[in-house]
C-alpha cells in the first residue's frame, strides 16, 4: 500500500460518484498514486452527497471518517496562505493550494474549465477522471484489472459482476472502461 511517489489530489467532484470513488480509492490503496485531498474538499464531498440525498448525513460523515482512517497521509493542512496568489477558478483555488503544498502532479477533476493549464502552476496538471485512470492502466493493465474484478466482488447491495460495474462506470469513465472491455475481449 502506497509504494508510489505519484501524488495527485482528488477533487471533490470525482469523490462524489460511488463507483469512480472507489475505484479511484482502491487504486490509491494497491499502490498506483498517493491520494491527497483537505478538509475542504471533503466537506464539499460530503455535504454534496447530503444535499442530493444520495446518503444520509450519518453516512456521509462515516465516508469521511473512513477515508481519513485508510488514508491517514491523505489530508493536508496548511496550504490556505497560497490560495490568493493561483490564479484558477476563485472557487477551486483552494483545490490548487492542496496540489502546491502536497507536491502533486495531478489535480483529478471533472471540471477541467475551472483548472485551465495556463492557470496552474508549473508541474502542475489537471486531469479528467478518464485520462487519470486510462493512464493507471497504460501503466499496469494487470494491476487495474485485478482491481475492478476485486471491486466488482466485493459489492454486495446490490451484487455485481465486472460488466455491471463497467457499465456503471462508462458514464463517468467511458475511455477507461473502454480499455478495461478492450482487455477483456469484450
Amino acid at each position: 500500500m502506497f509504494t508510489s511517489t505519484f501524488k495527485s489530489v482528488l477533487d471533490a467532484c470525482v469523490l462524489f460518484p460511488f463507483s469512480l470513488r472507489d475505484t479511484l480509492l482502491r487504486a490509491a490503496h494497491a499502490g498506483h498514486y498517493q491520494p491527497y485531498w483537505s478538509a475542504q474538499i471533503l466537506e464539499e464531498m460530503r455535504r454534496n452527497l447530503v444535499s442530493t440525498a444520495t446518503t444520509t448525513e450519518e453516512r456521509a460523515r462515516s465516508l469521511v471518517a473512513q477515508m481519513q482512517k485508510a488514508f491517514p497521509n491523505a489530508r493536508v493542512t496548511g496550504h490556505e496562505s497560497l490560495v490568493p496568489d493561483l490564479r484558477n477558478h476563485e472557487g477551486d483555488r483552494h483545490v490548487v493550494a492542496v496540489a502546491l503544498h502536497a507536491h502533486a502532479q495531478v489535480i483529478v477533476t471533472s471540471n477541467l474549465k475551472h483548472f485551465r493549464a495556463k492557470d496552474l502552476p508549473p508541474g502542475i496538471e489537471a486531469q479528467h477522471p478518464d485520462e487519470f485512470l486510462a493512464n493507471l492502466f497504460d501503466l499496469d493493465p494487470t494491476g487495474m484489472m485485478a482491481l475492478l474484478k476485486k471491486q466488482a466482488a466485493a459489492l454486495r447491495r446490490p451484487p455485481m459482476e465486472l460488466p455491471q460495474l463497467l457499465d456503471g462506470l462508462a458514464k463517468t469513465v467511458p475511455e477507461f472502461t473502454r480499455l478495461i472491455r478492450g482487455e477483456l475481449g469484450d
